[in-house]
């Protein structure tokens, strides 16, 4: 069987008949005239040449530009996500200079009833990245993408980091990660690049929100955004990975969002990438209407040893993949999250589990919940946001009100770096623990003493997660901390471990998921039960 293409958004709809589905109302036909007579294409054995897209490319662009009869975008939010070398970069800044000077808001109908465009009359145009190297990559094409012609007749200033027209009535400018800087501004269009690498640790997330916050106070309500990236890789938590998130629950029917266009081509999960005949239909159809790509090249660069093939298979086949090693499979993971966080009963049997740190790991509290297993959330925290040292009395709190507001039944925590807190808890707490972590003491568990026993466990826990065999409330740290976790094979199993020492992609929520399902397997195998009075009440956690 012939290999199929994996595409989402509107450019790969079809007719009944087979043709191209097009938008019935669009700018984007002014949008394809006036690139042509005013663009130039900026590289390649063809540069200089007035601008032309491909079908897939101007397929895109009349729906970007798809209005409602009230002459109101359809979408105002998008992302285009293309294999690497596709031309992302060019595509997206033709649009930056349409935006900029160009057709790009509704001014009415013609004698036909069909649209008829106009530049905004005060464009403020954000080339955006987390780095200004990836700013720059966009900047850069801007002198040789605008014609002599449109240079002249918009009065074009161009700049290195800011491009004015018509003595500053519009710019274009590049920022990057400062979100107090961000954070004012009314732009008009924003070009969000790179987004698979928008994450956390360097200010993606909340220069986001910032860029977010910027469009939905716009005056004309017409402010729009626009992402590039390559396929996102599970569990690292980017912009871009929660962009594609997006996208499935609206594919799935799970969100009342219309707004958002997520268009993407990617090769067949099937593909088998050793089969080099399958490899390069693969990397054929990732590569759509962009016949320049180096085919010949591509190839070579998967088959080298030194590549991950999971890099290879996100960047050059455009597909959403897991590491080689990671412990379970990201989509398993997800798939036992409930879709409404479960409120668990004050007094409910529970059992806890603790994976402490100081100040290298996150500290995780987790819980299990005695009666069907389910596993949720009563605490994350990151040393860095409290200084570089873990809240140890915070912590510790939390563990106390845990056994104020459940009936807890057991309670394991790894002992480092958290001696005195696990010996005080067994001191305080640990009578009334109907099972214990060991003879010689309640709650602590050793993870350094115990790798046999931890090893089994864990593989234990793979498998109920294969298994499907318990839900959990879906917490977003915890689930980055699972797709973070690699394999790592030892004499008595695999484990989990980082990928590696130094890495800052967190797992510390496996082994106190891990502590916690071990806690209600020994209270439910022990036989021993407790007798307590249940206040009637809820508590959502």
């Amino acid at each position: 069987m012939p290999l199929e293409a994996v595409t989402y958004g509107p450019t790969w709809k079809k007719n009944p008949d087979g043709g191209w589905l097009l938008p019935e109302l669009t700018l984007g036909w002014d949008v394809l005239a006036w690139t042509e007579e005013f663009l130039r294409l900026p590289d390649g054995p063809n540069a200089g040449d007035p601008w032309t897209y491909t079908d897939e490319q101007a397929r895109f662009i009349l729906w970007w530009y798809a209005i409602d009869r009230q002459g109101r975008f359809l979408v105002d939010d998008g992302v285009l996500r293309r294999a690497k070398g596709w031309g992302k970069d060019p595509v997206v800044g033709t649009v930056c200079a349409n935006e900029f000077v160009g057709p790009c808001r509704f001014d009415g109908f013609d004698a036909y009833g069909q649209p008829v465009a106009k530049p905004h009359a005060a464009a403020w145009v954000q080339v955006a990245a987390v780095a200004k190297d990836q700013t720059r990559t966009t900047m850069s094409l801007f002198p040789s993408l605008f014609s002599d012609a449109a240079l002249a007749e918009y009065e074009i200033d161009l700049g290195k980091e800011i491009i004015y027209s018509r003595h500053g009535r519009a710019r274009i400018e590049a920022v990057t990660s400062s979100p107090r800087a961000l954070e004012g501004p009314r732009t008009t269009f924003t070009f969000k690049n790179e987004v698979q690498n928008w994450i956390a640790s360097n200010g993606g997330h909340d220069m986001n929100r910032v860029i977010t916050r910027n469009a939905v106070k716009a005056r004309d309500g017409a402010a729009r955004r626009l992402a590039a990236c390559n396929a996102p890789q599970p569990g690292e938590d980017s912009v871009g990975e929660r962009d594609w998130e997006a996208c499935q629950l609206i594919e799935q029917g799970k969100s009342r969002s219309t707004r958002l266009m997520y268009d993407s081509l990617e090769a067949p999960p099937e593909l088998d990438i050793a089969d080099e005949a399958q490899l390069r239909a693969g990397l054929r159809i990732a590569a759509g209407d962009s016949t320049w790509l180096n085919e010949d090249g591509h190839v070579e660069t998967i088959y080298d040893p030194r590549n991950s093939v999971a890099d290879s298979r996100r960047f050059y086949l455009n597909q959403v993949v897991a590491a080689e090693d990671a412990w379970v499979a990201p989509h398993l993971w997800d798939a036992l999250k409930v879709d409404d966080p479960e409120d668990v009963a004050l007094g409910e049997d529970v059992a806890l589990g603790l994976d402490p740190s100081a100040t290298d790991d996150h500290t995780v509290l987790q819980g299990c919940r005695i009666s069907d297993g389910y596993v949720f959330n009563l605490g994350v925290w990151d040393p860095d946001d409290f200084g570089g040292e873990a809240p140890r009395e915070e912590i510790d709190g939390a563990v106390r009100r845990a056994f104020e507001r459940f009936n807890v039944v057991a309670f394991l925590s790894d002992l480092h770096p958290f001696e005195s807190y696990v010996d005080q808890w067994a001191e305080d707490l640990g009578s009334g623990l109907v099972v214990k972590s060991s003879p010689k003491h309640s709650i602590a568990w050793d993870m350094r003493g115990k790798k046999k026993e931890s090893t089994v466990e864990y593989e234990r826990l793979h498998n109920e997660i294969v298994e499907a065999a318990f839900k959990h409330d879906g917490n977003r740290k915890v689930r980055q901390h699972f797709h973070n976790a690699r394999r790592r094979p030892n004499a008595w199993g695999v484990s989990v471990g980082k990928e590696s020492r130094e890495s800052a992609r967190r797992i510390d929520s496996v082994p106190s998921t891990m502590l916690a399902r071990l806690g209600r397997r020994l209270y439910l195998t022990s036989g021993k039960k407790r007798k307590r009075k249940r206040t009637g009440r809820s508590l959502a956690v």
